[in-house]
């Protein structure tokens, strides 16, 4: 099949790549670079995603925002441009991690231009987008899922259709806020220990053998002990997914409290410089708040 890739960033390089491992055509298109992994292989690169959009016929989008896709999407040179008239009814899949809403939206358009969308942003960050193990959230209609799913399963493992276009979105934002707020409880448990005289290291060791462990104590628990902050997922990036959820939250009319906090506990790490850390960085806030860091680094 020929495929295309929009955005060759951290986690979109090593997706595309799987893609072109398993035989397909792949096209692709980055507003920065081309990643050496990538250009060292028989991958096309195209001037503009309107050129991905022409000659594929499953367009993958891996952005870092809402802005971001609809310009892709629409913009100069945007996918828009390439679908009237092609006589072959194409395929957009958004895999980037962006307003619910707004993906509704950007998917009536893309529907009246004649091809089909689906939304299906990812958890399990660099890592999983390398082992190919990655989370899949979509939204779509059950016949475009299926025709897509084999091109997903190259990327992971676990994939769900959870229901119309959108809701892939609204589960990412989900999954982003229980991830937020699982690095808080981590940080505050370990800072804890850390400031009653306990190692962290051997309370996070005893914490994994109980109903405390979770993925985050694991491998972010890990980040706050060694200190080791490279990311990752940026803080960032992390802002914006709970900026999301706040601003839905508005819409819908509820509460979401903690997820406020720990929108504010990023803040502060971000208004210090450290926007571009991993989000286990999330720590260095409370550390602040208690003038004792978790470790020395």
């Amino acid at each position: 099949m020929n495929v295309g890739f929009i955005g060759l960033g951290i986690m979109g390089t090593p997706m595309a790549l799987h893609l072109q491992a398993a035989g397909h055509t792949l096209f692709v298109s980055t507003r920065s670079k081309l990643p050496e992994a990538v250009a060292s292989t028989s991958a096309v690169a195209c001037a503009n995603a309107a050129e991905v959009a022409r000659q594929a016929d499953v367009v993958f989008l891996m952005v870092p925002d809402t802005p971001d896709v609809e310009q892709v999407l629409f913009g100069k040179g945007g996918v828009a441009e390439a679908l009237p008239g092609t006589g072959a009814r194409k395929t957009v899949v958004d895999m980037s991690s962006i307003s619910p809403m707004a993906t509704k939206a950007f998917a009536a358009k893309i529907n009246a231009l004649g091809a089909d969308y689906v939304d299906a942003p990812v958890s399990g960050g660099e890592v999983g987008a390398k082992a190919a193990s990655l989370t899949i959230m979509c939204g779509g209609e059950q016949a475009v899922f299926d025709r897509v799913l084999p091109l997903l399963q190259l990327m992971g493992k676990n994939i769900t259709l959870v229901g119309g276009v959108g809701d892939g979105q609204t589960t990412k934002v989900a999954n982003q806020i229980i991830v937020a707020l699982n690095i808080a409880a981590v940080g505050e448990a370990l800072l804890f220990a850390s400031k009653a005289g306990a190692d962290p290291a051997k309370v996070r060791q005893a914490l994994m053998g109980g109903f405390a462990s979770s993925r985050i104590l694991e491998v972010h628990g890990e980040r706050m002990i060694k200190r080791t902050f490279n990311p990752g997922f940026r803080i960032k990036l992390h802002q914006k997914d709970l900026n999301l959820a706040l601003q839905g939250a508005r819409e819908i009319g509820v509460a979401l409290p903690q997820t406020a906090g720990a929108a504010q506990l990023m803040q502060v790490v971000a208004a210090n410089g450290g926007a571009d850390l991993d989000h286990s960085a999330l720590v260095q806030a409370l550390e602040r708040m208690a003038g004792h860091p978790v470790a020395e680094g």
